[in-house]
């Protein structure tokens, strides 16, 4: 029996100016604006709703100096989807864009990696430059949440769902994972934060916000591994995605794009 075929859609939530400098190991010789924007991800298919991350709250967003858009909630109900009832959300990775508003989502089961767990609760988070891009609310908040019965820890790579499927990726931090998902145009990858931007993975230029360059340059052949093709990986930041795929509809234009369809360019 054959997979499901989702559709996959990136929500934007925020936006951050920025330099090309800000997003590169070594910085850049061109140093041109070279933004970020701020997504979550809706999987669907006949049988089940999957989210992938749930991005930050406007409270956060002002502590960090992000333009803050909508609720990632909001961005959901526009496709017909409620927070409130949705049972399994994927968490990439603990920082701050990828977890915050968790509370959101009361009746979900959340997927994190063991390594992740044990990178945002050990010691390396005695140290700035790893805990910088942590809330430390939301890690406690998972913490709760374990406590809870509402995590499902991943030891690598695994299956949860039909045509659905986690990855283990580490280098931006020690547990990344990232999406896999049987589409209409084939397995798409999400990246999240394993490439930020295309440049990072097309032209093998790290971004700067990491805890293994070695895992974090391996991981861009594991996703080329895991896609159709390279068309079929989608980062994690980048405005290029908003551009590349289309809207859903006239009204959603500049909120959420359609990845289960061929890219532009």
């Amino acid at each position: 029996m054959s997979a499901p075929q989702y559709e996959v859609y990136a929500l934007k939530y925020a936006h951050h100016e920025r330099s090309a400098r800000d997003n590169f190991i070594g910085g850049d010789p061109h140093d041109a604006p070279m933004p970020l924007d701020y997504f979550v991800w809706l999987l669907r298919s006949a049988e089940r709703t999957l989210v992938v991350d749930t991005g930050f709250s406007a409270a956060v967003a002002a502590k960090r100096g992000r333009e803050h858009l909508r609720c990632p909630a909001e961005g959901l109900a526009l496709l017909g989807v409620d927070a409130r009832e949705v049972r399994d959300v994927v968490i990439t990775h603990l920082h701050y864009d990828h977890v915050g508003n968790f509370e959101l989502f009361p009746a979900a089961t959340f997927h994190l990696q063991d390594l992740e767990m044990r990178y945002a609760t050990g010691r390396h988070m005695a140290h700035e430059i790893f805990r910088g891009a942590f809330e430390v609310e939301d890690v406690v908040g998972m913490v709760r949440s374990v406590y809870a019965g509402r995590v499902r820890f991943h030891d690598g790579d695994a299956e949860i769902a039909p045509g659905v499927s986690l990855h283990l990726i580490g280098g931006h931090t020690m547990g990344l994972q990232v999406v896999r998902v049987a589409t209409r145009r084939g397995r798409v990858v999400l990246a999240s934060d394993a490439s930020h931007f295309y440049a990072n993975m097309e032209q093998e230029r790290p971004f700067p916000i990491v805890y293994s360059l070695g895992d974090m340059v391996a991981g861009y052949r594991r996703l080329r591994e895991l896609a159709d093709s390279p068309a079929h990986i989608v980062p994690g930041h980048d405005p290029l995605v908003m551009a590349r795929y289309p809207a859903p509809g006239p009204e959603l234009e500049g909120i959420a794009v359609r990845l289960d369809t061929t890219p532009r360019g």
